[in-house]
């Protein structure tokens, strides 16, 4: 059985983003180690435990997870999203260009695409494979540096400070040498030791194989793939994990949501009835019913967590004057008036309290109001349960980059600061 601890370290970030190149990663990463503490995994599809205990939901690349020890305490949310923006696999992807074989890429969320060429990437992700009558999920992972989007020389540039990079013909990546064109999915089903004519679908997507590690003069840098958001994965079940240690005046949820980064509009997204389904059964469960349920909700609160931008050294201008964030300046509440951040007052004081109680420093963001402002799973969580949200992060730079960059003191103050949130002394009336 693997040793688990709730402690939060940037080494432990470093290994938990090693171990998870795609969204089903990330959840056979956190389904492990509650799996080791003794966690109950539950099928949406069939009866769940008319009793109270320690379980957890997993939907495609999604997980919920829970301990309620009885009663009837409202709920302590700290929701996350588990994919990243970077280059997916094409239907058809087997392309032959100029003596070259390709693979067919598109780009999924905002990927900064000039930080994807010239990096050796591996592949992963899943496959439905047929299993005589039936179908089953093949996770699949290929760390061996198999593709490269190669950059055009400066020489063949129309303009030497850059080039504009068409997501429809610039992003495939180069795998080998031939006129005619091979088969990658034959070669990932093999390399999976799977049937390749058993293969009825796939969702593949490339990583950057450089390993996550500390850098920087005095090593209290971050630099890893992914940290929007697995960042908060990684922060989130650590809390999560210390919460059920000391357990407070509400149940502990951790909710893990796919598909943030193109609108959460999905089976396993932010806005589909992942959450306030299994909300609901915890609360069947205990032996309430419908009125019990929306009574937990009032009471209940839900941080929403994502990365938040740091201020950039080399473009200081690209930000609020008045609200500059610095790494391992500790966790950052994110404020927006149009809504694209979640935040109220109530729930900004519940997750200001929560920094106060862990002794950690609170930094307050406002995005420029003459820049678009992005989202979070935050807006739609409030909208699909009515719980009071606050949207928060770690600051990082280089967000949606192929690579990112945090503080290695951010990652415990942001731990600790989900801790005290999932852990309140007393609810709100």
């Amino acid at each position: 059985m693997p040793v688990v601890t709730t402690s939060a370290t940037a080494e432990g970030l470093c290994a938990f983003i090693d171990a998870s190149p795609s969204p089903f990663h990330v959840c056979r990463t956190v389904a492990a180690e509650l799996d080791a503490l003794g966690f109950t995994r539950l099928a949406e599809a069939a009866a769940w435990p008319q009793a109270a205990g320690r379980y957890y939901v997993v939907r495609g690349g999604s997980l919920v997870a829970w301990a309620d020890a009885g009663g009837d305490t409202p709920f302590r949310v700290v929701g996350a999203h588990t994919d990243s923006p970077n280059l997916r696999v094409k239907q058809h992807p087997d392309l032959a260009v100029a003596g070259w074989q390709l693979v067919g890429l598109e780009p999924y969320g905002g990927a900064w695409l000039n930080s994807w060429l010239d990096r050796e990437l591996g592949v992963s992700g899943r496959l439905t494979v047929r299993d005589g009558n039936a179908v089953r999920e093949h996770l699949i992972r290929v760390d061996e540096p198999i593709l490269r989007v190669p950059q055009l020389a400066i020489h063949l540039a129309e303009d030497r400070r850059g080039v504009t990079l068409d997501p429809q013909r610039h992003v495939n990546a180069v795998w080998g040498v031939g006129e005619r064109p091979r088969s990658f999915l034959s070669f990932v089903a093999e390399t999976a030791e799977v049937d390749p004519a058993a293969v009825l679908g796939w969702e593949l997507m490339t990583h950057d194989l450089a390993p996550s590690r500390l850098v920087g003069r005095d090593a209290d840098l971050v630099s890893a793939p992914r940290l929007d958001n697995q960042g908060t994965c990684y922060a989130g079940l650590r809390a999560f994990l210390a919460a059920i240690e000391e357990p407070g005046a509400a149940v502990p949820v951790l909710a893990m949501f796919d598909h943030e980064e193109v609108g959460s509009q999905s089976d396993r997204g932010a806005q589909s009835d992942l959450l306030p389904s299994v909300l609901e059964r915890i609360v069947l469960a205990r032996g309430g019913g419908r009125a019990e349920y929306l009574a937990a909700l009032a009471g209940s609160v839900c941080a929403s967590g994502d990365m938040a931008h740091a201020t950039h050294p080399n473009y200081p201008e690209r930000h609020e004057p008045a609200h500059r964030i610095e790494v391992n300046g500790g966790p950052v509440l994110k404020v927006n008036q149009n809504l694209r951040y979640a935040t109220d007052s109530v729930g900004a004081g519940a997750f200001a309290l929560a920094c106060a109680q862990a002794d950690v420093p609170l930094q307050r963001y406002v995005h420029r109001a003459d820049l678009p402002c992005g989202s979070t799973i935050g807006p739609m969580t409030a909208a699909r349960t009515g719980m009071p949200t606050v949207d928060v992060g770690a600051p990082q730079l280089a967000m949606h980059s192929a690579r990112e960059l945090m503080g290695t003191a951010d990652v415990p103050a942001y731990a600790a600061a989900l801790t005290a949130f999932l852990t309140p002394d007393t609810v709100n009336a």
